[in-house]
């Protein structure tokens, strides 16, 4: 029933009543103990004239405990276990009736499928269906009914009512009571949409009572299939509503995330009303509750709380930042924004009125306000709320023509215009909680930090980078980056200087290609600061690296390796302080060379910081003097976290890249790497007819190195392993490390005896290694062979056989037999067993 689905109501996570609320436990235990009463007293008096007839509607009652009438916006719903039961009480005794009830309650809980203490909520509901279907068959059987001479279709409806309330009201009062709602409104909202099916349940139930009198009760058992035909229809028409009221939600949603970007774009014309959307929203909303507005009244002033100067848009932008008083004409144009706002709002159609909140919210109480001169109550609510809110708001707040006031002092302003200008029962509310909401309002504003407009080099333990005289910088105007000379060219410089800095972040990021992204910085770069070169120097342990350069002096500047502290770029890096207007001919100065010069006169340079530490250094050089500002240097520092980022990621993409293919400690390829080049050589052969012999290394006596040196000895046998047989090796063979101390060596178009010079010139090179490095120490290797195709048509097959082979040389050399083992693998090789 639709009282029984008190989880979706009133459940609070385990499936019953809030746990927390000692009343409703015990309300909830009264109505248990209730039910209990209810089934034992027909139990002790059961009477089944018809134990077959009595099943059949037991089973098809189970059954139906799992199908539910929903309704769009409903808070619960409705099992159409109810039907069975006015069934029971016209056509079955009262203990079969209670009996059905109680068990297509537990059914029911079953039929959600739902883990969370399914008994106890399944209890719940045998308890109220056992006292519903209890006063139900009290109505229905009450002997003063025929007494007054009342038909049975009247007295099913009386007991369709009893049912109904009683397993309703119940619910409805521990939803109200858990929820801290009216119970009225609960179950008004919850339950009373669900009395009409109850009515039309009883209506089938009584037709179904005629056929069982004059057919046969056989026929009802054909009301299974027709009831759930009718379930599944109306079921796929509830989905079909479903989705559209989510669809019409969704559109709605994407109506007010629009405009609300539309609102923080007008919002950031004006710099001086900082956080006032997320100040008057939370006051608005918290005065709405206070003041009992419903949830669509909430929900109306939430929206036009944050819309309520879109208007503005028709306003033109010198009006709305001017820095003083409005003219008249001015003003005028000012109160437009109201109208206009609605007018936006209006195509929008909200589900809740939001448009008149916007075009009243500044209206005055007497009716002196704008833009109709409404007055009182004739004014919406959210509109006299809004109203109030606002000029707080706007005298706690800075203006272009006045300081912002004490919050007490603003408050006492509002509050000598209650029943002028602003509803006394608003103007009061908010005067006795303003200091609470503006302690809400600043717990979710955010906290931004001020950017500083100065920026000071201090020289400190600078290099030789031949500073310049700063004074004569101030002279120059460059077209971007630098003070202009009038007002409309400071308009035009700082919407070019943030349409170029915006289409630097886009551009960033996109590619995670290095040089790709670089070349693109290089491109935007010189349309911000003129240059004649840009360097780009990326880290690599203790020395700079031009990654990117372009301009003058490229091959100079291209062919340097600059370590850290030398140079200007070198010192940037080291101290991690900016510089400008340096000397580009220290750049070169490590070099200690007279023909490396720079014919470049100055630079300016800023640090790119990643997550550890410095990546690199952005450098512009230019073929004047003093050709940079302190303004290109912001604008510089401006963009350097970005652009550190995007190479930061492009950097560690290029390790990850890098790392998929390449074994991080001897550099060599890995196994995913050499079973791609293992194929790619088979495939190779078979179409060339050239031979491919693998061989599996494995080294004899590492652990002893580990053991007695440590592991970070033994990591350097192996690079210094691996370096000796990448060398050892021709261009074209491939050696990759498979794990650990086994390597893999490829030998394309080698036959059986080069075969075997070749690891015998192997085994020599790891005993030299080792001698070196480790005197006495014995470090040999163990080797496998494996041809193609004689020893395997696959890459598995190769390696099995290498494998296993390297382990027989293992075991041989142990027992100081390892030429017999190589002799018998060449023994098994033809001279055409390389070729398929």
């Amino acid at each position: 029933m639709e009282a029984l689905v008190v989880s979706d109501s009133v459940g609070s996570g385990n499936g019953t009543a809030d746990s927390g609320d000692v009343t409703t436990r015990r309300f909830l235990t009264i109505i248990a103990l209730l039910g209990a009463v209810a089934l034992v007293s027909n139990l002790l008096r059961w009477n089944s004239p018809d134990v077959l007839k009595y099943g059949c509607f037991l089973l098809i009652a189970i059954i139906s405990s799992g199908m539910r009438i929903s309704v769009p916006g409903a808070r619960v719903s409705l099992p159409l276990t109810f039907l069975f039961v006015l069934l029971g009480i016209v056509e079955l005794t009262p203990s079969e009736t209670v009996l059905m009830g109680v068990l297509a309650g537990l059914a029911q809980g079953c039929w959600r499928g739902e883990s969370r203490v399914p008994w106890a909520y399944s209890g719940l509901q045998a308890s109220l269906m056992a006292l519903g279907a209890e006063a139900g068959e009290r109505v229905y059987s009450s002997p003063w009914m025929p007494h007054f001479g009342i038909d049975p279709p009247i007295r099913l409806a009386f007991a369709t009512l009893a049912l109904f309330l009683v397993t309703t009201v119940p619910m409805a009062l521990v939803t109200a009571r858990r929820e801290r709602e009216s119970f009225p409104a609960v179950w008004y909202n919850a339950h009373l949409w669900s009395f009409s099916y109850y009515l039309g349940g009883a209506a089938v139930a009584q037709v179904l009572s005629l056929a069982d009198r004059y057919i046969g009760w056989q026929t009802v058992l054909l009301t299974g299939p027709v009831v759930y035909g009718i379930y599944f229809s109306y079921r796929l028409y509830l989905e079909r509503l479903e989705d559209e009221r989510r669809h019409a939600e969704e559109v709605s949603g994407l109506h007010l995330r629009t405009i609300e970007a539309l609102a923080l774009a007008i919002e950031a014309k004006d710099h001086t009303t900082h956080d006032h959307l997320q100040r008057v929203q939370v006051y608005a909303i918290e005065l709405a509750k206070e003041l009992g507005l419903n949830k669509e009244e909430r929900e109306a002033l939430r929206a036009a709380a944050l819309l309520h100067d879109i208007g503005k848009l028709a306003v033109p932008e010198h009006i709305i930042s001017k820095p003083g008083r409005l003219t008249p004409e001015e003003f005028e144009k000012m109160k437009i924004h109201p109208v206009v706002g609605a007018e936006i709002l209006e195509r929008v159609q909200f589900p809740y009125p939001v448009a008149p909140i916007v075009r009243c919210h500044h209206e005055k109480w007497d009716g002196t306000g704008y833009p109709a001169g409404t007055a009182g109550e004739a004014i919406p609510i959210g509109a006299r709320i809004l109203s109030v809110v606002d000029c707080l708001d706007a005298l706690a707040s800075d203006r272009q023509y006045r300081r912002a006031l004490p919050l007490d002092e603003a408050m006492k302003v509002v509050v000598s215009e209650s029943g002028k200008a602003y509803d006394p029962k608003v103007v009061e509310v908010l005067a006795r909680r303003y200091v609470e909401l503006e302690r809400m309002a600043q717990a979710r504003s955010s906290k931004l930090g001020k950017l500083s407009t100065d920026l000071k080099v201090f020289r400190g333990a600078a290099p030789a980078a031949g500073f310049e005289r700063e004074a004569a910088a101030a002279v120059k105007t460059p077209q971007l980056g630098q003070p202009p000379t009038d007002f409309l060219t400071s308009i035009a410089a700082a919407r070019q200087e943030v349409q170029a800095l915006f289409e630097i972040s886009q551009d960033l990021g996109t590619s995670l290609s290095l040089d790709e992204t670089l070349s693109v910085l290089g491109v935007r770069l010189r349309k911000i600061i003129p240059h004649s070169a840009l360097a780009i120097w990326i880290k690599r342990d203790h020395v700079l690296l031009p990654e990117y350069v372009t301009g003058e002096d490229y091959r100079l500047f291209s062919s340097l390796e600059i370590p850290m502290g030398q140079g200007l770029s070198g010192w940037v890096a080291e101290n991690r302080k900016p510089i400008l207007n340096a000397n580009p001919t220290v750049e070169p100065g490590y070099l200690n060379d007279p023909s490396k010069f720079s014919t470049l006169r100055s630079a300016v340079a800023v640090p790119l910081e990643g997550a550890n530490g410095v990546l690199g250094v952005l450098t512009l050089y230019h073929l004047e003097k003093d050709a940079f500002t302190k303004d290109h240097l912001r604008i510089l520092l401006a963009i350097s976290l970005k652009i550190s980022m995007s190479i930061e990621n492009v950097l560690r993409f290029r390790q990850a890249e890098s790392s998929a293919t390449t074994d991080y400690l001897t550099g060599l390829p890995n196994a995913r790497s050499m079973f791609l080049q293992l194929d790619g050589e088979l495939s190779r052969s078979r179409r060339t007819e050239q031979p491919l012999t693998l061989l599996v290394l494995d080294l004899d006596g590492f652990k002893q190195i580990n053991d007695r040196f440590g592991h970070l000895e033994g990591n350097k046998v192996l690079k210094d392993v691996a370096t000796a047989l990448k060398t050892s090796c021709r261009d074209y063979d491939y050696v990759a490390r498979m794990g650990g101390d086994e390597f893999v060596v490829l030998l394309p178009g080698m036959g059986p005896a080069d075969v075997e010079r070749r690891t015998s010139q192997l085994r020599d090179v790891v005993t030299q290694m080792a001698q070196e490095y480790m005197g006495a120490h014995p470090l040999t290797v163990s080797i496998g062979i494996a041809a193609f195709p004689h020893d395997g048509h696959d890459a598995e097959e190769l390696l099995a056989e290498a494998d296993r082979r390297m382990y027989t040389d293992k075991r041989a050399r142990k027992t100081g037999q390892p030429a017999r083992t190589l002799a018998s693998t060449r023994a098994g090789w033809s001279a055409n067993t390389f070729v398929q």
